[in-house]
């Protein structure tokens, strides 16, 4: 990304608070598409807090959020919603993220329909494309999230984010609460749609190795502000 080229996403002087807890203060950074930025940083510095101020699940005390170019922090609840496909959230429980009484085919299936882009005629061909982008078969999308394990589940919340064709996934400890054998896979998987696809990636994550193996940049935070990076 050069000086000349606009972020996907830019953050300014972000604070977040809690009452009268400030749980993020004065936070910078900056994305670019195809890009991976890391927030490190122990468990309660701020950085999941962070992440829901990008999404605007969690509206900031002050400070900017710039998405395309967009500042999203004046936006109403109806005006961001046009946004919010194009930044799609990605949690670190693959069961949590999933309505367990929604088969996998219709929680993927949500998203195109939410947002008047599904038919009887292409969706489901659409759905299975999904779930076979991700390595999963598409007949799993007959099958409740309680009957996958954790990275099969985890490839199945990718699969429901990538369709709403998003620009940038915030990914909140993605591989945290998975197998160490299965995570290596989770991680090829999405450095294989960023290739593909040009994502932008807020990679939220405590452990310092796998934010050296996968992240292009990374911040350390402590205590809800930035001390490195």
């Amino acid at each position: 990304m050069t000086a000349r080229m606009v972020p996907l996403l830019d953050v300014r002087e972000l604070v977040v608070r809690y009452g009268d807890f400030t749980a993020v203060d004065r936070v910078s950074f900056s994305v670019g598409a195809g890009e991976t930025l890391a927030l490190n940083g122990p468990s309660g510095c701020g950085k999941s807090s962070t992440a829901l101020a990008v999404l605007q699940l969690r509206r900031p005390h002050s400070g900017e959020v710039r998405f395309e170019g967009r500042e999203l922090t004046t936006l109403t609840e109806r005006e961001l919603r046009p946004v919010r496909p194009r930044m799609q959230p990605v949690f670190q429980d693959p069961y949590g993220s999933l309505s367990p009484r929604h088969r996998i085919r219709d929680a993927v299936a949500e998203p195109l329909k939410v947002q008047g882009r599904w038919s009887d005629t292409d969706g489901p061909a659409r759905v299975a494309e999904l779930l076979d982008r991700v390595g999963l078969d598409p007949s799993y999308g007959d099958r409740h999230p309680h009957e996958l394990s954790g990275g099969q589940c985890q490839r199945a919340g990718i699969a429901r984010a990538l369709a709403s064709e998003p620009r940038l996934l915030v990914l909140d400890e993605p591989v945290s609460a998975l197998d160490p054998s299965v995570r290596a896979g989770v991680l090829n998987l999405l450095a294989d749609l960023q290739d593909d696809l040009g994502l932008g990636y807020l990679f939220v994550c405590h452990d310092r190795a796998v934010v050296r193996h996968f992240a292009d940049r990374a911040i350390e935070m402590r205590e809800g502000r930035v001390i490195s990076g």
